[in-house]
């Protein structure tokens, strides 16, 4: 079989439209972005735009990628890594959100929330972001992060032993109300159950969107 015939046997996909993968993703990338920033919706959009134009300049090989989103993810939280390298400044926390669509029931429960996410250092809070908002595994958050296995288990525990410092019963009134809806959320257990140590942790990420 020549050449030609070759390529009319097995054509090559078509590249997804940086532009179609911009409008169908950026929304999250700054969802994401705003709980690693811990709410600081100004430097969210500027990770997200700083994210995007990385991908951009190598779109023709992500594009051929499996999974392009996660990619991106992945670009994200290395470029909000490297800011907090650069920043020896403490962040700031603000009180402008960007529009989500949600209803948002309980104002200054949601405040509390990004205050103690902004609390945390920046590697505890990528922890977090990836494992619990994200869903990913241990082994892959150890490798987005260049750390081991066991650094992610500690990492995660601690940072969600000061969440509960700091929020005490509004954490647990967060967990109590919100229970998983039919999709499973990593842990570091075997199985994924309610409460404090199941679904419930995304559930309380979701509820500083």
């Amino acid at each position: 079989m020549d050449q030609e015939s070759r390529a009319a046997a097995s054509p090559e996909p078509p590249w997804p439209e940086f532009p179609d993968f911009v409008a169908a993703r950026a929304r999250h990338l700054l969802r994401t972005a705003f709980l690693l920033t811990g709410g600081d919706a100004h430097l969210a959009e500027d990770l997200v735009q700083e994210a995007l134009g990385r991908i951009y300049v190598k779109w023709r090989r992500i594009s051929r990628l499996d999974n392009p989103s996660g990619y991106a993810q992945t670009v994200l939280v290395n470029t909000f890594l490297s800011y907090r390298r650069k920043r020896s400044a403490s962040e700031r926390v603000t009180d402008e959100f960007p529009e989500v669509g949600v209803d948002d029931p309980d104002p200054a429960l949601r405040l509390t929330l990004l205050r103690a996410l902004a609390e945390l250092p920046a590697p505890d809070r990528a922890v977090l972001v990836l494992r619990f908002w994200e869903d990913r595994s241990v082994e892959v958050t150890a490798a987005v992060l260049r750390l081991s296995s066991a650094a992610v288990r500690t990492r995660s525990r601690r940072a969600l032993a000061r969440l509960r410092a700091v929020l005490g019963e509004d954490l647990d009134a967060v967990l109590s109300g919100s229970t998983a809806t039919g999709s499973r959320t990593a842990t570091d257990g075997p199985s994924a159950k309610t409460g404090p140590d199941g679904p419930s942790r995304k559930a309380v990420l979701r509820h500083a969107q």
